[in-house]
C-alpha cells in the first residue's frame, strides 16, 4: 500500500468515527481498486499486504464500513455478497446471467431515487434498488452455437 494514496481514506474513517487501522485501509484499498468484489476476494487481496489478519476481521471491517455508508453490500438474487465504494449515488447495477459480471448503471432518468412506485404505501421513498439481468459481452462472444 502506497504511503499517501490513503490520506483520502482516513479522512473518510475519521469522518465517520472509525479509528484508521491498516486492516481497514487495506480493505478500503481493495474496494476502490476492485469494486464489486465478494468477502473472499477482499480477503486474499487484504492478505497480500497484511497476511495475518483473520477472516473475522476482514468481516468485521466490512460490517463497520458498511453500517457508517463508507462502503454498499449488494446481493443480486442467487448472488453472493459483493461490496463497492460507490455509495449515497442510487445507482443500479447490471449482472451477467453467465459468469456473474457486475457494473454499474447510472439513474436512468429523473432525479433520487429515479423510479416512482406506483403505491408508495405512505413511505418516504428515497432510494430505487434495479438490477438488470443479462449476458455481458465476454460471455456473448465466447457462447458456443447450439
Amino acid at each position: 500500500m502506497v504511503i499517501g494514496m490513503t490520506a483520502g481514506f482516513e479522512a473518510q474513517l475519521r469522518a465517520v468515527s472509525l479509528r484508521v487501522t491498516r486492516p481497514r485501509l487495506a480493505v478500503l484499498t481493495a474496494l476502490r481498486d476492485h469494486p464489486h468484489i465478494d468477502t473472499d476476494t477482499v480477503i486474499a487481496l487484504v492478505r497480500e499486504d497484511l497476511p495475518s489478519v483473520s477472516h473475522q476481521a476482514v468481516y468485521d471491517v466490512l460490517r463497520a464500513l458498511t453500517d457508517t455508508g463508507l462502503v454498499r453490500r449488494i446481493q443480486p438474487a442467487g448472488a453472493t455478497a459483493r461490496y463497492e465504494m460507490r455509495v449515497r449515488d442510487n445507482h443500479h447495477h447490471v449482472v451477467c446471467r453467465s459468469c456473474g459480471a457486475i457494473a454499474d448503471v447510472d439513474c436512468a432518468v429523473g432525479h433520487a431515487p429515479c423510479l416512482t412506485a406506483s403505491d408508495d404505501y405512505g413511505f418516504l421513498v428515497d432510494e430505487a434498488e434495479v438490477v438488470f439481468w443479462g449476458t455481458c459481452p465476454d460471455c456473448v462472444t465466447n457462447r458456443t452455437p447450439e
